[in-house]
């Protein structure tokens, strides 16, 4: 059954419906949890179920003092990133694009995306002018606080071909003129990439995501999605892969020759550690 944050279950309705792998998704790092469709939701598109509680923080300063100052730091792990670049790299390949325009939500100086893709436009929207002056991916950048600000007016309709946002829905105070505007702004067809781990600023998150498992945030995004507009499709996915340890080399092999039980213990080592790190999930939408 869907595990939804404590005050915001009336949003859903139907347990999720698992997908395994999808018979539309066969990319290695696009391991379907579940699809969403408009009856898994209590309201319909143009409804809002969540009340200013939800959305509330335990610290609700102006955005812009918290950051003020840079932080030139990664916020996943990186197994997580690695995972993050692979996933896009298959997304945006699967497009089938001459060249992608990407908007790069709550940017920061790395955006993560793969250097094997031909690109046009990419544009990020964040709060610190010295981060997304230093992200050499983006072509262009706007300073903007999106809980003060959610208009992105500046973008015509039909601007892009993905969006993305990494790791920093759980903070966005006005979702659903954000999810709208999103919406808005992508061409047909275009694809919308959630992503989220289990770090976060929890002074600057959101209460029901506070509140919520990875099976209810992931809910939480796709009802952003269905009560915003009419998408195409929302899917939940696990891109993280975990890795099988290799085996273990016979007792009487590593006596005979020692190193075999080093490389061995070495690669165990490096899998498990990925294996234990940050987990990785997208909640994507297609226009």
């Amino acid at each position: 059954t869907i595990i939804a944050a404590a005050g915001s279950a009336s949003a859903f309705t139907s347990p999720l419906k698992t997908a395994g792998r999808s018979k539309h998704n066969t990319l290695r790092y696009s391991n379907s949890i579940c699809t969403f469709d408009a009856e898994d939701f209590a309201g319909k598109t143009g409804d809002w179920p969540y009340t200013d509680a939800d959305l509330n923080r335990l610290d609700n300063s102006v955005d812009t003092i918290f950051y003020d100052e840079p932080r030139f730091v990664t916020h996943i792990d990186d197994g997580a990133i690695a995972a993050l670049t692979a996933f896009y790299e298959e997304e945006f390949t699967a497009l089938n694009k001459d060249k992608l325009d990407v908007l790069d939500l709550c940017s920061s100086w790395i955006s993560h995306l793969p250097k094997d893709i031909s690109y046009g436009n990419v544009v990020g929207v964040g709060m610190n002018e010295k981060e997304l002056k230093a992200n050499e991916q983006l072509t262009n950048h706007f300073v903007q606080d999106l809980n003060i600000n959610p208009d992105l007016s500046q973008f015509e309709d039909d601007s892009f071909d993905v969006i993305c946002n990494v790791v920093s829905v759980d903070y966005l105070t006005k979702p659903l003129e954000i999810f709208q505007e999103m919406h808005r702004i992508l061409r047909p067809g275009g694809v919308s990439l959630m992503t989220f781990s289990n770090r976060l600023f929890a002074t600057k998150a959101v209460a029901m995501w506070l509140q919520a498992d990875d099976i209810g945030r992931l809910t939480i995004v796709a009802s952003y999605y269905n009560y915003s507009a009419d998408w195409k499709s929302i899917e939940a996915l696990d891109i993280k892969e975990k890795q099988p340890l290799p085996e273990r080399p016979p007792t009487a092999e590593i006596m005979k020759n020692p190193s075999l039980g080093l490389a061995w213990m070495t690669a165990a080592g490096a899998v498990q550690k990925n294996n234990e790190g940050d987990p990785m999930f997208v909640v994507k939408g297609v226009k």
